[in-house]
């Protein structure tokens, strides 16, 4: 699975621009762009503090959309919210949340 086939599973929204170098999603006015970084021969260099985090509806909004996917930090109750990480089809790691 390709990373704008992901996202549309996931986000449940057709990708705006679904190209080989850049892709771009509209979410609720939010644009997240998928950048392909090695294609381009672009050094990469991963952070070491940072992790895109989306924010659902609910606990079953959250337990449905990670049924199917890659976890690589279980879902866990920290503070107030559900927390939970992701593994996409790039590999990287997403974290989804939602208040108790």
């Amino acid at each position: 699975m390709d990373s704008c086939d992901f996202y549309e599973k996931f986000f449940e929204k057709k990708v705006l621009v679904c190209a080989d170098i850049y892709s771009v999603f509209e979410i609720d006015g939010f644009r997240l762009g998928l950048f392909a970084y090695k294609k381009m021969n672009e050094k990469h260099i991963f952070g070491s503090n940072c992790l895109p985090s989306i924010e659902v509806e609910n606990l079953q909004t959250l337990e449905n959309k990670i049924k199917d996917l890659d976890l690589c930090f279980p879902l866990t109750k920290i503070g107030n919210n559900w927390v939970v990480e992701f593994v996409d089809s790039e590999g990287n790691h997403i974290e989804l949340t939602t208040e108790v």
